[in-house]
């Protein structure tokens, strides 16, 4: 499992200062991108020299609670299943231990022109 801390500040949050709905995805976008670095993988240069990227297919998301501003999060992710192009993960964001967003992502490897690819080699050796 993977964690990551977020800090919920003003620009997160709506009038009533509850975070804004849309934020939780871009909370869980950025702990997939540092789960995937700490995975070895530099996706800038998996674009650039191999051709391919990850794109999500998929989101259900379930709102839990509110989360407010100035909270300390942690999102917590965890590899739920894999095929030769697809990766299924669960996200949690979670305030004091308590989930306050879930969410089960599913993202594919695509080419750069739009053609589905496998998942890095480095990547299905160590999820698997």
């Amino acid at each position: 499992m993977h964690t990551f801390p977020v800090t919920v500040y003003y620009e997160d949050t709506d009038m009533a200062g509850i975070v804004y709905h849309a934020n939780y995805l871009k909370f869980i976008e950025r702990a997939r991108s540092d789960w995937v670095k700490q995975q070895g993988l530099d996706q800038q240069s998996m674009r650039e020299d191999e051709g391919i990227v990850f794109v999500v297919r998929r989101i259900e998301a379930d709102y839990l609670a509110s989360a407010m501003f100035d909270d300390q999060l942690e999102i917590q992710t965890t590899v739920k299943a894999m095929t030769g192009v697809r990766l299924v993960m669960l996200q949690e964001v979670l305030r004091e231990g308590e989930p306050v967003f879930r969410a089960e992502v599913t993202a594919v490897c695509m080419t750069t022109s739009g053609q589905p690819a496998r998942l890095p080699a480095q990547l299905r050796r160590r999820v698997h």
